[in-house]
């Protein structure tokens, strides 16, 4: 059964674990070839692979650290020479080091920067030379609701995650006459790692303040990236999907 994606390549950033997990599955059912990109667990990588396979499609593992300039250049142009394009780029790639601004380190306010926001103009500006070839691409870039409505404790995070929504916006503005779509999903909380390593009070009143009474999960995530990337959304650019349960309207 042939699907929406089909012939398409997808680049999935931190796509080893959770939200970038379930992105690179969703879009290797559709059709999509799919390149994992990971940091360090390569283990996660190889079980994200297997998935992707198991869908019917072809995927590969690529390791790079999209914080450093070079390696997510090197990841873009590997990625376009296994499978002679790049025609879906998901910007999914983050970590948090929270903290007070009174007591966080520069290295910690550094560190969130370079691999939430700044990894994205690294493997956006090296895919887009083979997308404005083409006249088409699809760019998804995975924001947060912190970046929306900020948080305490989380200044670097919540600054990262509103920089990658108006990158989203002047990207989608430059581009839209290549043929290129640029939008931003910013889900809530999410049952991945992140959230699972918080305690259980935090949880709970997490979850208070959340009207729908729970967590979202990466699979739903991934359904609204899947549906940006197939020719159902392609009206879509400079979009900011929210999903978080109603905590921040």
């Amino acid at each position: 059964m042939a699907g929406a994606l089909d012939g398409q390549v997808a680049v999935v950033t931190g796509g080893s674990r959770g939200i970038g997990r379930a992105c690179a599955v969703g879009l290797a059912r559709e059709g999509a070839s799919v390149v994992i990109n990971y940091t360090a667990n390569a283990a996660a990588a190889e079980e994200a692979k297997k998935e992707c396979e198991a869908a019917g499609a072809k995927a590969i593992i690529l390791q790079a650290d999209v914080s450093d300039a070079a390696q997510a250049k090197a990841l873009i142009e590997t990625a376009a020479k296994e499978f002679g394009k790049v025609d879906i780029l998901i910007n999914n790639a983050g970590i948090n080091r929270d903290r007070t601004i009174q007591r966080m380190s520069v290295e910690e306010w550094d560190t969130v920067v370079q691999t939430d926001l700044s990894s994205i103009f690294y493997t956006t500006n090296a895919a887009l030379g083979g997308m404005r070839e083409r006249n088409y691409g699809r760019i998804i870039n995975i924001s947060s609701v912190i970046g929306q409505m900020g948080n305490v404790g989380q200044a670097n995070y919540s600054a990262a995650k509103a920089g990658m929504i108006a990158f989203t916006k002047t990207a989608a503005k430059e581009l839209a006459r290549f043929g290129i779509t640029v939008n931003a999903v910013c889900p809530g909380f999410v049952e991945t790692d992140m959230v699972a390593a918080l305690g259980d009070d935090i949880k709970t009143t997490l979850i208070g303040q959340i009207p729908l009474g729970r967590f979202g999960t990466a699979e739903e995530v991934a359904d609204t990236v899947v549906f940006i990337c197939k020719p159902s959304g392609a009206w879509y650019t400079g979009a900011q999907f929210s999903m978080n349960g109603g905590q921040y309207m």
